[in-house]
């Protein structure tokens, strides 16, 4: 059965794109056109600026486009759009910010305490990573997907945590918990270990375990987070197994196992990009070291 039968709000959610938009264009009212009412501000890099609107495609790709119904209709989707949305959108999006208005963000009074605390390597790590165990478990996970108020708080959370976890590897704050060398490799081994029991269950389950993928009426209550109520009354439809021929429990394998995919590709580019970061200091403090050597040793003038 096509997906077209659900109508175009809920395959590209337009209220959706209309909030991207208005980011986008707060993000370069901030940045370009009232950047010198900031103290310290420097011109925005293109390259920032290419990464902030790789992050909101990707945002509206992932929440607003067909992939996010998909989600709903099969684990599988859901377990990709997660992906996406804790391990590649916000180490992008950290990136695409310049210093000066992180620093302007997180010096608000409320925000300082909590993100200084949060960002702690090791309360990051555990934090996102017991949130996003927790919200796997069959009986929270099926509360959350069928309550649209719920589903929104924690998808926010899950986000604004995520950002935590992400911000002691990517951030060049000054004063701001960052990890170099060993400690980035062991924070991202830690990241890798932690997120595996929750999709070594996923995967290794005997049956599926998720009611709103399994079960008619509960399904359909989930559809609601992204449907019209008026477009799915009319429609007669019973289950997702109507959209796509794998069986349920092949299914959230599947999901388990791409989610687990995902991660390793993330951290294994992250890995590659510190090693080339390493070589590239230890390049640099050579030189620095042969350059006062020579100076040391060089010739002296004769009196």
């Amino acid at each position: 059965m096509p997906l077209s039968i659900f109508g175009f709000r809920a395959l590209w959610s337009p209220y959706f794109i209309l909030f991207i938009l208005l980011i986008t264009a707060g993000y370069f009212f901030i940045t370009v056109k009232k950047r010198h009412q900031f103290k310290d501000s420097e011109p925005l890099k293109t390259s920032q600026a290419v990464l902030f609107i790789l992050a909101m495609v990707l945002l509206y790709t992932t929440k607003g486009s067909p992939i996010d119904l998909m989600a709903h209709i099969m684990f599988t989707f859901h377990m990709v759009q997660m992906a996406f949305l804790y391990l590649i959108i916000p180490p992008i999006f950290i990136a695409s910010v310049p210093n000066w208005l992180w620093e302007r963000i997180i010096d608000l009074p409320f925000i300082k305490k909590v993100f200084k605390f949060f960002t702690k390597p090791l309360i990051a790590l555990v934090v996102f990573n017991g949130l996003f165990s927790v919200y796997h478990i069959p009986i929270i996970m099926d509360a959350v997907k069928m309550n649209i108020l719920l589903h929104a708080i924690y998808t926010i959370i899950l986000f604004i945590f995520a950002i935590f976890l992400w911000w002691p590897l990517i951030n060049k704050l000054p004063g701001h918990h960052q990890l170099h060398g060993l400690k980035k490799l062991g924070y991202i081994i830690g990241d890798g270990v932690l997120l595996t029991p929750a999709c070594g269950l996923i995967i290794f389950a005997p049956a599926a375990m998720y009611t709103t993928y399994t079960d008619g009426e509960m399904w359909l209550k989930a559809m609601a987070l992204c449907v019209p109520g008026s477009t799915l009354s009319g429609l007669s439809i019973s289950g997702p197994e109507l959209f796509t021929n794998m069986p349920a429990k092949e299914d959230q394998q599947l999901g388990g196992v791409l989610m687990k995919i995902i991660q390793e590709i993330v951290l294994g580019f992250m890995l590659i990009k510190i090693f080339f970061e390493w070589f590239k200091k230890e390049q640099e403090d050579a030189e620095k070291i042969n350059e006062a050597a020579l100076l040391q040793n060089g010739p002296h003038p004769v009196e």
